[in-house]
Parts: C-alpha cells; structure tokens; sequence
C-alpha cells in the first residue's frame, strides 16, 4: 500500500485532480478503456467494502451490545453461526438503508459524523495499548475450559469442572451432563471425557507470559476439528469417531496464508479515501499525497503493533475462537482493553458505521465521474443527480449493489471479493505511474519528486501476486470482469483523446517497429499486399465505388497496411476544406466496410500528377504499399473522358516502373458487399504467365473471407499444342502442393499463334520481327498484301456489324501504301518484362525463370484464316461494345501485323475464358504490360477490353517483380 501511495501521489501532482480520484488517474495516465475497466471494477470494491463495514457494525451490536435484538435464534450451538447471518441480512438491510439517507441527505453530515467516529476509533485504540500495559502486571481474569488439550465452548456449563459436592453427595457438573448419559457418576461417558483430565487456564495472561514464543509460528486450520492447546497432555481413544454434538470449540473454515491475506487485506483498503472525494478537497494535489502517507504509515504501525501485542497477551485457543465460544461470547479484545471493554466495543461499532459512511459516500461519486465522461453509454444516466452534484442516481445503485454484499452475510465470502477488485485498481495506479515516467512525456511534472519508476513497478507486481495469493479463482473472475469491461469500452464506448500514457506508448512502439523495418526489405514469407487503393469521388465528395472498399475488406481482414487514397483537382488553399469532406467521407465508409487502415487525400493541379504522387509518396519509412488496386475505367470509350483512360495507362507504366503490384478490378460495380455470401461457385486463375506466385496467393485471401469462404478455387494454364499437357499439370499440382493451395488444375490447349502476343512479344522488339519476316521469305510487296489483305477484312467486318461507326471513321484519306513499311513499328511489352517468366513448358518446373524467344514464328492472320475465324465465332461483339482497333489513327503505320497478332490473341484468349469461366464468380488472369510505345495506348485498352469481355467480375492482376510466395514454411 505504501508504495501504491507513492505512485498516486506522483499521479495526483501532476495536475489537477476533480471529482473521480483513482479512476481519474488512471483513465487519463492509461486511456479510457484502462480507466472505465479499472475504475468500475474499483467502484465496485468500494461498494462491497460498504457492505462489509455494514455487516461488521451488525455483528458487534448483535453479539455485544445488545444480544437480546436478535430475531433468529439457534436451538443448538450447531446452528447459532447460521442465525448470526440471517440476523446480519435484516439488520445489514435497515442500516444500509438508514446510511444511503444520510449519504443522500448532504455529504456536509457526513463530514461532521467523521469527526465523532475518529474520536471514537482514537479512544478505542488508547484503550487496547492501556490494557495491554496494565495486563503486564495485572492480568484481567479470563478463564478457559479445556479438556485434555481441546478448547471447550462455555455454552450449557459454567463451572469447569467433572463432578460437583451437593450437600454430602457428589455428583456430575453441567459438563458431566453434556458427556455422559445422566448425573450420577456410574453413568456411560464419552471415552475421551473419561480418560481426560479437565484444566482451566486463563485466556489473557499478559504481556508478561512469554506468550509470544508460543504464538509466534502459525498453526492453520482445517473446518470441523476442534481447536486444542498445544503444550497440554491428550488421550485419544483408538478409532472413535468425532461427535461433533459435543460441546467443543470448532474451527468453521479452513484457514491457510493466503485466505488470511485476503480477510486481513480490507483493512488497508482506505487509502483511496481521500482520492475517492478529491472534488469535495480544497487542494487535491496538496492533501491526497499528505494525508494518505502519513494515514499508511499510522495505520500500519496500529496495526502491526497490535497484531504482535495481542499475541503477547491472549492465549492461542482465544484468538483462533472465531465467535467467542469458550468464553461465552464475551469480547476478547474488549476484555484487554482499560478502563473498561465498553470503550472498545463502542469505538469499534462507530469505526465500522464511519468506514461505510464513506464508502456509500465515494462509490457513487466515482460512479458519477465515469458516467459523465461518457465513455461507457448505459450508464450516463447515473451522471445526473440533483443541482448540487450530488450523485442521487448513482446513490440508489451503489445501495442496491451494496445489498448484494449485505444479502451474502458472510464476511469471510465478502472479503476477498473486494480485496481482488482493490488491488486491481492499486495495480493499475502503479503502472500508471511506471508508464508516465518511462514514456518521459513532456507533461510529466509531478511537484512529490519521491517516486521511482522501478518502485511502482515493484508495486504493480506484488498487487497482481497478492491477488493470486488470496484466491486465484476470485483473481481469475476480476480479470475477466474487467477484460469485459474494457473490450465494452473499446466497442461501443466514445472515443476520447486525454494524451495518455497508452498513447505515448504506441507511438513509442510505432517509431521503434518503423525504425526495424528500415533495416532490410521483408522476408518472402513475411510478404503480403500492403494495399494503396485509389478511390474516386463524386461532386459531393462521396466515394464513386463503395464496393471497391468492400473487396479490399475481403482481400485483407483486417491485416497489412492498407490506404485508401483519393485525388481532388485545385489548389490547396482553395480546396482544403473539400479535402477533409473528402477524407471524412472516406473513413466513414472505411468504418462502415470494416477497413482498418489509413486514409489520405492530395490535393493536385491534374489527377495525373496526383496519383503520381500517391504512388510515390504513401507509407512511412518501411511501412509502405507494394500493391496498388484501382477500377477499371468503364467509359474510356468516350471522347470527353478521352483523358481517364491515359491517366490510367501512365498507372501502369508507374507501378512498373516502382516495382509494385498492379490489381484491376473490372466491373466493379458488381463486386459483392460483405453482407452477401456465395454458397457455392468457383474462383478462377487464369495463369498464363508465371508471375512470383501473386495469381495464386490473391484467392487464398479472398478465401479467408466469408463472403468467399465457400468457393473453390480453379486454376488454369495455357499449353502449346507440342506441351507435354499431362506433365504440364502434374509439376502444377506439385507445385500447388508444395504452396499449401487446395485447387482444381486444367490445362487449356491452344496453337502457338493464338497465345504469340503473350509468349513472344516480351522479346520481339522491331528489329526482331523484321527479321522473322525475312527468314519467311516474303517480299516487300507480300508484306504488304498480307497487311492490306488483313486490314480490309477487318474494315468490312465492321461497316457489316456498325456501318455509322465505320464511315466515321474509315472515310479519311489514306496514305500510300509505301510508306508503312517506312515507318517504324512500335515496341509492346504485353506480360513479359524484365521481373516475370513465363509457365510455358513441360520440362521445366513452375519455380524455373526461362526467357527465350522462338526460333521460328508463323503469322497466323491471313485473309483466309481471318475469314474462317470469323465464320467459327459462335459469339459476336456487339456495336456497343467493340472498337475498331485498326482504326484508331488513319495513319497506314498503325495497321501492322503486331496488332493483329494482339487482337487475335485477345480475342482467342476470351473465347476460351468465357467458355470455361462464363459461370465463375471471379475471375483472375495476369495483366499484360502497357506498350512502350505511347502511339499504341489506345490500342492497348482496346485489347483489355476485349480479353475482358463477357466477365462478370474480374481482376487484373499485375505483378511488381518482388511478390514471390515461398514453398517453405
């Protein structure tokens, strides 16, 4: 207690200290859970402490002042402890009721009773140290009966003694009577009292005794064996059983250390008094520190003063005589006491009904505290109270609380209740004060400099073992209590910023795990996707696509980094307070979908830029994204949004360049919310490219979700016609395996020329092709009829399917046709760049990274083949929703063979998605690489639209290079 009492006094000058003591300390040193959860479970010490006081008075005026009030009597002295406590429960009643109309009446009367119990409780314990020194030389007269060496209750006899002289016959005692079957001395006795003598002994024989030698080593209890004298001579009969009708003094608990801690504990638990009313004190941060320090330290010295006299002067068998009974009720203390026991007796009825005075007084004052702080809702009503302050509301519930302790009746069943919610609140008090002084605050000035942080400490560990020692199981039960408390608090209670230690501590540990993390890039099996989602806002600054938080909702749970960041055009000083709409918008939607993580809004001159900037600047030292997930532009199509769909080619072309991951979710719009679960369906990888793994880990995610808990996960690859298919999914499947990934695996087979632009444009740049030509052995002038030819299919196929789009745009002048072979071809990188390999072979395992370039290619769109190819699609585009992708430009540059090759792998890839995938609820296919080239963006969105088209929902996914999940655990 005492160095709990160092570390409030440091707490409590460290700034001004209202209304609320304890739990204000610790709710603005530990934050508001700490405080809520500490500060009730305190509160309701504080009220079961009145409960216990309560019953203390009941006992002392029941069992010594006026014995003749009791309504419930026992018939036998088996059963008088059980008509003490019903006694204890009625009376306990109408004193607690009698206390909570004082209480209500007006703190002021109280303050003047306290003033009366002092006096009282000083006298009384004058009177023990006077008795104490009297008995030294003048013993008072308190005999014991003992038989043998068992302590006998004085209940139904009164001499000590076997046989008594009446006129000239001698016959049994009353204690005859009680052992034996009638008076006369031939009766049948018990075998014990027979061969047993009985002696008298007194039961205070002073300080001078030497008594201490004797009670100085302990001697523990087991409930129902008789209390005996050590020292003394006992015959015990063989094998006779225990009568426990007999009129012997027996333990009724069983005793050990750790219970008597807990019983003993009470009794220092009012050093929170004077915090508990610090907004009825004048100087709060002069008088807490004061008063309860120089309180311990007097209370401390009485009360180890007086445990080691009474042990000096009062027989072992008295003090372990729980209700008296060998002295027939008398006070034993009392009977210690000088002048008279009466004083004891009367000091401590007041001390007791003073000690619960001030607990019904600062129980409902700490309640009220909490109540209006707000941060637990149910109970703000017992914030209010009458238009003095006075906790009325709070006054009612602390008494009904209180009745709870009263009805149990028992003090040895109450005692360790309050003691564990009492060191709880000491133990939070000590870390409370170990925090602030580690943390080193700039706020930490307390004026009582005689404190130490490994002193607190030192505290906080013996209250947390003190708990344990007085019961576990009740420990175990206050931890829970306030663990559900303080999960309450954090889930529904208000959010509150009161600069505490909590919060310093984690901004202590952010900077140091920031600090670790600078130290190298993470291992590959700590990779994850540290998500930047890139959100778009209305006019009203409202996010475009909830449902994109929702998918990212569903792909984290909650783990990693995630930012979710938006872009508003203007400047800073005129859009600012758009921005923070902006933002708040954000987090209410982040909250709503259950995204735990970071929102950020930049303010940019263009999008362009501001995106830019995102990409290159989100995170903190090592805690930064490495993927980012953005929306499939839906109307790239159209001329006034011509701008959306370069912004998000130059996003492309960024996170390539940064080296991070690239999600596209296409059809946003029909994502499912978190709400929705799909009992059944398949997520579908499309794996054409072998790209670190990143295809395979984003299903596993999404997996963990419920929302896609129940789908099963299908993987497919593409094959040449000259694959080893079989061998082709069996090194998949191990491969699988080895990942720990549970997926049904298909190999799709298709020519080589309707996959070339994704296996062969990663190193076919235009000297490469050039020369592909040439060892075809075609002319210049075949070159261009293959072209011309290709080309003028194309055309006539559209002005069939739109003919008002085709005279748009085909009736312009045309160059001739000389000059396209004069012009260079534009360079595409489709998939393939320097970090990803392709998954194209048999023979080689799916972890190998081979890049080679064929040796021989055929061109595969020629008149015939595309007239053909046209006659065998069972599915046309509609006008709507294709492009003429040879007709971007009029320029004659742009119809070259690359295109065509691009298109029709689009358009062959798509047949064989939609066919195998039409009825899956995703889709996942890796995202070919932007050309490097910018003349060919156009094209290239031309292409994704196609590859994508017919699909419900799908994602894009592009990987950066590093994302590579390991196969070991």
């Amino acid at each position: 207690t005492m160095l709990t009492a160092i570390s409030m006094s440091a707490i409590a000058t460290n700034g001004v200290v209202p209304a609320g003591g304890s739990y204000y300390m610790i709710s603005r040193s530990l934050g508001p859970e700490f405080g809520g959860a500490v500060g009730l479970c305190f509160y309701l010490g504080t009220t079961f402490a009145g409960a216990m006081y309560i019953l203390g008075t009941i006992e002392i005026l029941l069992a010594y002042i006026f014995p003749a009030m009791a309504i419930f009597k026992a018939e036998d002295a088996s059963g008088e402890a059980a008509a003490m406590l019903n006694n204890m429960r009625v009376y306990g009643t109408c004193v607690l009721t009698c206390m909570a109309t004082v209480v209500f009446v007006g703190v002021k009367y109280v303050n003047k009773f306290a003033l009366v119990f002092l006096g009282c409780v000083i006298l009384s314990i004058l009177a023990i140290y006077a008795g104490v020194i009297k008995s030294a030389f003048d013993p008072p007269s308190f005999p014991i009966c003992l038989l043998g060496n068992r302590t006998l209750s004085r209940h139904g006899f009164d001499l000590c003694t076997k046989v008594v002289v009446e006129g000239n016959e001698t016959v049994g005692s009353k204690l005859w009577e009680l052992f034996c079957t009638s008076r006369f001395l031939n009766a049948t006795c018990d075998e014990y009292f027979t061969m047993n003598n009985v002696t008298e002994i007194e039961g205070i024989p002073g300080a001078a005794s030497g008594l201490i030698q004797e009670n100085l080593w302990s001697s523990y209890l087991t409930k129902g064996v008789i209390v005996e004298k050590r020292g003394l001579p006992s015959v015990s009969p063989p094998d006779t059983p225990l009568d426990m009708d007999q009129p012997y003094v027996f333990s009724d608990m069983t005793s050990y250390f750790t219970l008597l801690v807990g019983i003993y504990f009470p009794s220092v638990t009012g050093i929170m008094a004077g915090s508990n009313r610090s907004g009825d004190l004048r100087d709060a941060q002069k008088s807490i520190p004061t008063g309860t320090i120089l309180a311990i330290a007097t209370t401390s010295a009485v009360y180890i003063s007086s445990v080691v006299l009474f042990g000096a002067c009062i027989e072992g068998v008295v003090l372990r005589d729980k209700f008296g009974e060998a002295v027939n009720g008398n006070l034993v203390v009392g009977t210690l006491a000088w002048p008279s026991p009466w004083v004891i007796v009367i000091g401590s009825f007041f001390s007791t009904c003073g000690a619960g005075l001030q607990s019904l007084t600062g129980a409902p004052r700490l309640l009220q505290a909490i109540s209006r702080d707000g941060i637990v809702p149910f109970l703000r009503v017992f914030g209010h109270g009458k238009a003095n302050g006075e906790p009325t509301w709070a006054l009612l519930l602390t008494a009904c609380i209180c009745e709870i302790g009263i009805l149990i009746a028992s003090l040895d069943e109450v005692a360790p209740i309050l003691s564990m919610f009492f060191l709880m609140c000491y133990m939070f008090v000590n870390l409370a004060c170990a925090v602030q002084t580690l943390l080193r605050t700039p706020n930490w000035r307390p004026r009582f400099r005689y404190y130490h942080w490994t002193l607190s400490f030192l505290g906080m560990s013996l209250c947390l073992a003190l708990m344990f020692i007085c019961s576990w199981y009740y420990a175990l039960v206050a931890m829970l209590i306030a663990g559900l408390i303080y999960k309450y608090i954090e889930y529904r209670g208000a959010e509150k910023e009161w600069g505490d230690g909590i919060r310093g501590l984690s901004l202590s540990a952010a900077r140091y795990a920031l600090l670790r993390l600078e130290e190298g890039p993470p291992h590959t099996k700590n990779w994850r996707p540290q998500l930047l989602v890139l959100v778009r806002g209305d006019h009203e600054q409202n996010v475009v696509h909830p449902q994109l938080l929702s998918f990212t909702s569903q792909l984290k749970a909650g783990k990693g980094l995630t930012i979710v960041a938006s872009v508003l055009e203007g400047t800073f000083l005129d859009n600012h307070p758009q921005a923070q709409r902006a933002e708040e918008s954000i987090r209410r939607l982040m909250e709503a979908e259950k995204v735990k993580g970071f929102c950020q809004v930049v303010i940019s001159s263009n999008l362009r830029d501001g995106m830019s900037h995102l990409i290159q600047s989100s995170g903190l030292g090592g805690l930064q994204h490495n993927t980012v997930l953005v929306g499939w532009p839906r109307s790239w199509r159209q001329k006034e949004d011509h701008q959306t769909w370069r912004n998000f080619i130059e996003l492309v072309r960024e996170t390539t360049a940064g080296h991070l991951a690239l999600l596209v979710a296409k059809n946003v719009a029909m994502f499912p919310g978190n709400q929705e679960r799909f009992s059944e369906g398949h997520i579908d990888v499309w794996w054409i490219v072998h790209d670190g793994g990143m295809l395979m880990l984003l299903p596993f995610l999404l997996r963990h979700h419920k929302v896609w808990r129940k789908c099963k996960m299908r993987i497919f690859t593409v094959a040449q016609m000259d694959d080893n298919s079989i061998q082709m999914k069996k090194d998949l499947t191990t491969f699988l395996y080895h990942l720990r990934i549970t997926a049904e695996v298909e190999v799709v087979e298709m020519h080589e020329s309707d996959i070339s632009a994704y296996t062969y444009e990663k190193t076919l740049v235009m000297e490469q092709r050039s020369q592909i030509l040439k060892q075809m052995h075609l002319t210049k002038n075949e070159r261009e009829r293959e072209i011309q030819s290709i080309t003028d299919e194309s055309r006539g196929s559209i002005r069939r399917k739109n003919p008002a789009n085709a005279r748009l745009r085909l009736d312009v002048p045309e160059e001739p046709a000389g000059d396209a072979e004069e012009k260079p071809e534009e360079e595409i990188q489709l998939i393939h760049d320097k970090n990803t390999t392709t998954f194209s072979s048999s023979s080689q395992s799916p972890g190998d990274e081979v890049e080679t370039a064929p040796e021989k290619v055929h061109l595969t769109w020629t008149k015939e083949k595309s007239v053909a190819e046209k006659n065998k699609s069972k599915s046309p585009v509609s006008p709507e929703g294709i492009k003429d992708f040879f007709n971007m430009k009029p320029e004659w540059e742009n119809l070259n063979q690359s295109n065509v090759r691009r298109m029709h792998t689009a358009v062959k890839l798509n047949e064989v998605i939609v066919k195998k995938s039409q009825d899956a609820k995703l889709v996942l296919l890796n995202m070919p690489g932007p050309p490097r080239n910018r003349k060919g963006d156009e094209n290239y969105m031309e292409f994704l639209e196609v590859l994508t088209e017919h699909l419900d929902r799908v994602l894009l996914v592009r990987g950066g290079g590093r994302e590579v999940i390991t196969i070991y655990s």
